[in-house]
């Protein structure tokens, strides 16, 4: 694994190619507060470049290696703007952008942030929906400010969680205890407030914290993953909803199986998989629509 580290917008972003380097350029955009170097992610990376792709993979703000970065309208939509900042920093004009789960929420933010860099737009597991959008409330926000109000900024240092925690940030990173701490509590707990909102189902967002009508805002070639029939945390509905906003996007058959999801989840708290391992069984779709004229 080669990485390379470049600071964006104050914070340091930690990331790499994977791939020929004359290879169109795919950014894959995993979920959670994961890093991209969760099982699944590099299997699927592999796959693309195989495909003569130049895969980009980076650790997000909060996610992985990378330093902490508390700031905008959402966590995705502050990732957003990251990735367009990193993107222009190295010289890159226009890209596929591909995510699954939480990264599928990021790379459509993105696009509709960074239209001009987009070319097409690669997306599956997208949460929406009451439970799922309330769900991430806990996993991303509730817990963080239950413990800022209980225990300041200090009580954040410790703090991990199921998709990945700041305590977690800080063992990946160091830095980013002192980060964390010249944010102060005043200040994260503002943020959280906002980051909230995103999370509080609306009937105008068909996911969280985008209004439907933004969607008017992608105009590029755009293929969506029908989630799995009983994923409750990526419900099929929540993919044809976005179907439906996004004109001219394809809506195709997941090319795993209906529960890949549930049974990788298991693996998972199993220790005997990884959490999005089955997304390379995608690959080939993915090459496909990416290569169409």
């Amino acid at each position: 694994m080669s990485e390379d580290v470049i600071e964006v917008k104050g914070g340091k972003v930690v990331y790499e190619f994977v791939g020929p380097e004359d290879g169109e350029v795919v950014v894959v955009t995993p979920g959670g507060r994961f890093s991209k170097d969760v099982g699944g992610v590099h299997e699927l990376a592999d796959a693309l470049a195989a495909g003569g792709k130049r895969v980009l993979l980076w650790d997000r703000p909060n996610c992985g290696r990378s330093e902490v970065q508390v700031f905008g309208k959402s966590e995705s939509h502050m990732r957003a703007e990251i990735l367009g900042l990193l993107l222009r920093q190295l010289g890159i004009d226009r890209v596929v952008a591909a995510g699954g789960s939480g990264g599928a929420r990021d790379s459509i933010v993105f696009t509709m942030m960074w239209p001009e860099m987009v070319r097409k737009l690669v997306v599956w597991a997208i949460v929406g929906g009451t439970y799922s959008t309330m769900s991430l409330a806990g996993v991303y926000v509730l817990n963080e400010l239950r413990t800022v109000r209980a225990k300041g900024i200090e009580g954040i240092l410790e703090l991990s969680g199921p998709a990945g925690g700041f305590a977690d940030m800080i063992a990946a990173n160091p830095a980013n205890r002192d980060r964390l701490l010249a944010i102060g509590s005043e200040e994260f707990e503002r943020v959280m407030n906002r980051w909230l909102d995103a999370y509080i189902p609306k009937p105008n967002e068909a996911i969280p914290g985008v209004a439907d009508w933004e969607f008017a805002e992608i105009d590029v070639p755009t293929l969506i993953v029908r989630g799995g029939e009983r994923d409750f945390d990526h419900p099929p509905r929540t993919s044809r909803e976005v179907h439906s906003l996004i004109r001219g996007s394809r809506l195709v058959e997941p090319p795993w199986p209906e529960d890949a999801w549930e049974r990788s989840s298991e693996a998972r708290n199993a220790g005997t998989g990884a959490l999005f391992g089955f997304w390379v069984q995608g690959a080939q779709v993915m090459l496909d629509f990416i290569d169409e004229p």
